[in-house]
């Protein structure tokens, strides 16, 4: 992956830490997991086995630790993720409003299957469990803050267009 240097994104995160660190008290610095992995994402763009070892050394926990949470949370991207994020909800709501069919429309639509990056690494598609929109079920949500709800193909399209940065509708 390009990205910064290890000697160069690890001085910023520890600038970064001496701000953040402080908010914690000194024995629950383990609270400050996820804000301090998702500052190292930023940098780096996803969670590589060195940015984990980094905040865990950092905040005095296992490695481990920090493993278990970036590869607990969907905010957080251990794996190489494309630009924008399309999670798709599959729950019970969702579910019964069409999602499946809705999900097949988006893997054949992207030429992916849900947990994977298209080849130019626009677009990762995810199937999560639950975006709390069950009235407005199917319900989407777009780089983790934008809701698509009463998602329906045509509306999948236009994001789909949108994203891609090709004329067409709004999402």
């Amino acid at each position: 992956m390009a990205g910064p240097s290890s000697a160069s994104w690890q001085a910023e995160l520890d600038r970064e830490l001496e701000a953040l660190l402080p908010k914690y008290p000194a024995e629950h610095r383990r609270a400050a997991m996820i804000p301090a992995l998702r500052l190292c994402q930023e940098r780096l763009g996803r969670l590589t086995p060195e940015a984990m070892a980094f905040v865990a050394d950092r905040l005095g926990v296992e490695p481990a630790a920090a493993a278990e949470v970036a590869t607990f949370y969907t905010m957080l991207h251990p794996e190489e993720c494309g630009r924008h994020f399309i999670d798709l909800c599959t729950n019970v709501s969702c579910s019964l409003r069409g999602a499946e069919r809705l999900l097949a429309h988006l893997e054949k639509r992207l030429g992916i299957r849900a947990g994977q990056t298209t080849s130019d690494k626009a677009i990762t598609l995810r199937e999560v469990e639950c975006l709390a929109s069950c009235g407005t079920a199917p319900c989407v949500q777009v780089d983790e803050g934008r809701y698509l709800e009463d998602a329906t193909p045509a509306k999948l399209d236009a994001l789909v267009e949108q994203l891609l940065g090709k004329p067409g509708q709004r999402a």
